[in-house]
């Protein structure tokens, strides 16, 4: 790099109350004092996320609220034995795949465990009695303080891998990682989400303890202000980074990360399910999850039609990969609309397209067939190539197409592909990412010393044997289509495909770039140039700096904006791409 990053790691949103309290001892002061203008015996629910350390939350709360009673509400639960086996449908024996679980958080307590704990809570001595653990709320059906205990996706796998935390209702920590996210991503998130959205009007103060032995309390209150604000507002989530067995250095060195990792190969800079959302308070910054946000204003963000078919989820999702100077990604292939809803429970798949922002002299992607594939022949290579019996001859087979920065690859679910080594992807598509049916690997083992699972049984179904290399570059290869121009700037359509629900448009442009939402959400990344300005003509929100590479959301609510090259891209060529949602044909991705 000739100069240093500028990319922002730590993004924020200023809270408008300065109502957060940082530390233990201080945390039970105001749990105190909140419990002493309660008439008769105070009962305080701290409802915990999965992933939540409730040992530290108990140890932290006792040394100041010693005459405390507390219940943990992990002694009512039903038994494991009874836990696995009513989980067991949706977590399935596939390695890598289950199905969503229509389950509640009430389902995993025994009735009369439950019984026994009202009880005691009824029956307790003490002055005051805290019930603690996921489910506090439904043991304490009407307490006198509710506490949300709140865990982002990303700290809980990161967790997962130091075997810190179980899955709901068991004592599993040790099992392998993929056992612990597959059932989590099934099962623990989607109970507990609906939980959570169930308490959203009875909160009263929100807990952070996603750093250890950092523990923060913020009011209800402030924390609605600052999402009812972020929903008026260009914003960013918390990007997060991962290490691959084909990861690069592009991310490290472009984004100042660890340089001690061995490699990033994903960037997950808009995936509001995993990533978090910090709030800026006064003197101290509470993080919570950034799918908070969708729950509570998903109107707001997501616009009234996209809401209408999506419900509470976000679908669109932007990532990188990176393989600068590391190695392809797995051969593989995304499930179609009706093979995912039937198999899975999912009510929209991954359409998807890779953006290249960088791109060696050698770089490549694999992306549909050569002509005349026999099927069953492809087939038998992948199973031969698993079974250990030699490579699997991928150029016999798959189509290499060389490619340049600025490129745009469409990648329609049911098309076989991958990116290959020396380049970065920006990676655009719909929210289901744990969909990828990996049919080669290229013989290499995960970071884990093992190999990573192989899903040909669910490829070979839903691979569109009819794109091959002339429809293919007909259709997939840089399709872009002029759209409109103005002074200093110019529009182009670049997909995706037309299957999908997802419409993408660039911007090139050197002085101010008139945009609009229309009721729709956007998602934009700075694509070219060091720095631009989002402003509101209106000046309805502050001037919001963005700078290269970085993954923005303008939410619905926002409507009319603006983008301006900026600070040393002033007078420069800068490049923005877009991503809304096609609001003409949804009505086959009702899935609320």
């Amino acid at each position: 790099m000739l100069k240093s990053s500028n990319y922002d790691k730590f993004p924020v949103i200023k809270a408008q109350l300065n109502e957060c309290i940082t530390g233990w001892d201080t945390i039970a002061q105001e749990i105190l004092a909140a419990a002493s203008t309660v008439q008769g015996k105070p009962v305080i629910a701290i409802e915990c996320y999965p992933g939540v350390n409730t040992s530290e939350i108990r140890n932290g709360l006792l040394d100041t609220i010693k005459q405390a009673h507390i219940i943990d509400t992990a002694t009512a639960f039903k038994s494991e034995e009874e836990i696995n086996k009513m989980v067991y449908p949706y977590v399935t024996d596939d390695p890598v795949f289950g199905y969503i679980t229509p389950l509640a958080l009430k389902d995993f307590f025994d009735a009369e465990k439950v019984a026994r704990l009202i009880s005691a809570i009824e029956s307790s001595p003490n002055n005051l009695v805290l019930v603690i653990g996921a489910g506090a709320s439904l043991i304490a059906e009407q307490p006198a303080l509710l506490i949300y205990a709140d865990m982002p996706r990303w700290e809980i796998q990161l967790r997962f891998r130091k075997q810190a935390v179980p899955n709901l209702g068991v004592s599993n920590n040790s099992a392998s990682f993929s056992y612990l996210y597959k059932r989590a991503f099934f099962v623990d998130w989607r109970v507990c989400d609906r939980q959570k959205k169930a308490l959203k009007n009875k909160i009263d103060f929100w807990l952070d303890t996603t750093k250890a032995d950092e523990p923060k309390l913020a009011t209800a209150a402030a924390i609605n202000q600052a999402l009812a604000s972020a929903v008026q507002q260009p914003f960013r989530v918390v990007p997060f980074f991962d290490p691959g067995p084909w990861g690069g250095q592009w991310l490290k060195e472009e984004f100042d990360l660890d340089r001690s990792e061995k490699n990033f190969a994903w960037g997950f800079d808009c995936v509001p399910e995993e990533n978090s959302l910090l709030i800026q308070f006064k003197n101290d910054v509470f993080e919570l999850p950034s799918i908070n946000l969708v729950f509570d204003h998903p109107q707001e963000l997501l616009g009234e039609k996209v809401y209408r078919a999506f419900g509470d989820e976000f679908p669109i999702r932007f990532d990188f990969l990176d393989t600068m100077q590391g190695g392809n990604l797995s051969l593989q292939v995304h499930p179609l609309m009706e093979y995912i809803r039937e198999k899975f429970g999912m009510g929209y798949t991954q359409d998807e397209s890779y953006y290249f922002l960088e791109a060696a002299d050698d770089a490549f992607v694999y992306l549909g067939l050569k002509e005349n594939i026999v099927p069953e022949k492809m087939i038998a290579g992948l199973e031969s190539a698993q079974a250990g019996n030699g490579p699997f001859e991928a150029e016999q087979y798959v189509e290499k197409w060389p490619i340049k920065k600025h490129d745009h690859i469409l990648i329609p679910a049911g098309t076989v592909h991958c990116s290959g080594a020396n380049s970065v992807v920006l990676e655009i598509s719909a929210t289901p990412y744990i969909f990828t049916f990996k049919l080669w690997d290229w013989g290499r083992m995960g970071l884990d010393g093992k190999p990573r699972p192989i899903s040909i049984a669910h490829g070979k179904n839903v691979i569109q044997w009819q794109r091959t290399t002339e429809w293919t570059k007909e259709n997939l290869v840089n399709k872009f289509e002029p759209i409109t121009e103005g002074d200093g700037w110019r529009e182009e359509r670049t997909g995706l495909s037309t299957t999908s629900f997802i419409e993408t448009r660039r911007h090139w442009f050197t002085k101010t770039v008139q945009h609009n939402t229309h009721g729709v959400v956007n998602v934009l990344n700075l694509i070219e140039g060091r720095e631009a300005i989002v402003e509101s003509p209106l000046n309805a929100f502050e001037p919001f700096i963005i700078h290269y590479a970085e993954t923005f959301i303008v939410p619905a609510a926002v409507g009319a904006y603006t983008i301006t090259p900026h600070g040393e891209s002033s007078g420069k060529q800068c490049a923005t791409i877009k991503a809304s949602v096609r609001t003409n044909n949804l009505k086959n991705y009702r899935i609320n």
